[in-house]
């Protein structure tokens, strides 16, 4: 058996190298951003990963700032026509936003399976308490 990760440190560089968030070794993805069933080295199921648009929206403000940064500090300073804009901010538009993606990907998993996030069940245990109530009172003897 593989050996499991258990620190934050070790959680972010599994996420981040795109590797199981359990060994650090079995790979997370099988396509650019499908993920694996599960994983090939200990067989955690990676049903548990919804990263949902959190890394997308990451990966997008990080690329708004740097590339509506650029472009405004290139205008004042060199005031290029529109075609060197478009030249110059749509490789690296491409860059930054499809570059970081697949890592922030596995990072928000990573960090979901070390701090064993899960889907909210508020009010679920009220409602279990009432149908055992109900079902107690239902089998009681007269």
């Amino acid at each position: 058996m593989t050996e499991t990760i258990t620190t934050l440190s070790g959680a972010i560089a599994a996420g981040l190298s795109c590797t199981c968030p359990r060994c650090g070794q079995g790979r997370l993805f099988a396509g650019f951003l499908k993920l694996q069933p599960r994983c090939e080295r200990c067989g955690l199921d990676y049903g548990f990963a919804d990263s949902g648009d959190g890394p997308a929206v990451f990966v997008m403000f990080l690329a708004g700032a740097i590339v509506v940064g650029a472009a405004l500090v290139t205008e004042i300073l060199f005031k290029p026509p529109y075609w060197v804009h478009a030249a110059l901010w749509l490789p690296l538009i491409l860059l930054v936003t499809l570059g970081p993606l697949r890592p922030m990907k596995g990072l928000m998993i990573a960090l979901q399976f070390h701090h064993k996030a899960a889907e909210s069940r508020f009010g679920q245990e009220q409602q279990n308490q009432e149908r055992r109530a109900e079902h107690d009172q239902g089998h009681r003897e007269p």
